[in-house]
């Protein structure tokens, strides 16, 4: 299992890929996030494997 951390500042950018996730066996998206900040903490707690951020964020 893949886990993923998903961070966007903008909601619907983050609800689109979580979607385009969920009905894949082998990745889980474990959090997500809307700024650098946030992306640390969710790190700290839930330990994933990549964490897919926005470039220009």
């Amino acid at each position: 299992m893949i886990r993923v951390l998903v961070t966007d500042d903008h909601p619907i950018v983050r609800d689109g890929l979580r979607g385009a996730f969920t009905g894949e066996p082998d990745i889980e998206v474990v959090g997500e996030a809307a700024s650098g900040l946030e992306a640390l903490a969710q790190v700290a707690r839930h330990h994933p494997d990549v964490v897919l951020m926005d470039l220009r964020m």
